[in-house]
């Protein structure tokens, strides 16, 4: 039963991932990846939501397992954030690379932190 949570909540989160994608990056007239950044970013405010919630109770372990693990784990892309980092250096853009680690980075530990804020003030 425990993957079959997981494949359901990956069904929505890779197709999510990419039409939240395309929609981000039409809005931007810019090579930086806006849109990986997008997902990554509520993907980790999501997760730090679902762990502060697991943390107090109030999300059980098929519900951790279908968004947590299935869900933000197709979601969210470390591989593609990594490849667009690296096609930005590559293509000279190396100010803006360091600005996507950077940002990606420190809004995504922010975004995290923010969710269990939220799940610590909803469920406290």
């Amino acid at each position: 039963m425990n993957w079959l949570l997981v494949m359901a909540g990956a069904m929505v989160g890779a197709p999510l991932r990419y039409l939240t994608d395309r929609a981000v990056q039409a809005r931007h007239g810019t090579v930086f990846p806006w849109g990986t950044f997008t997902v990554n970013v509520v993907g980790c405010l999501v997760l730090g939501t679902l762990v502060g919630a697991a943390t107090h109770g109030a999300a059980a372990a098929s519900v951790q397992l279908l968004v947590g693990t299935g869900l933000c784990g197709a979601l969210t892309t470390y591989s593609t954030f990594s490849y667009e980092t690296l096609r930005l250096a590559e293509n000279g853009a190396r100010l803006l690379a360091a600005a996507n680690v950077l940002a990606g980075v420190v809004a995504g530990l922010g975004a995290a932190f923010l969710g269990t804020a939220l799940a610590d003030a909803l469920w406290s």
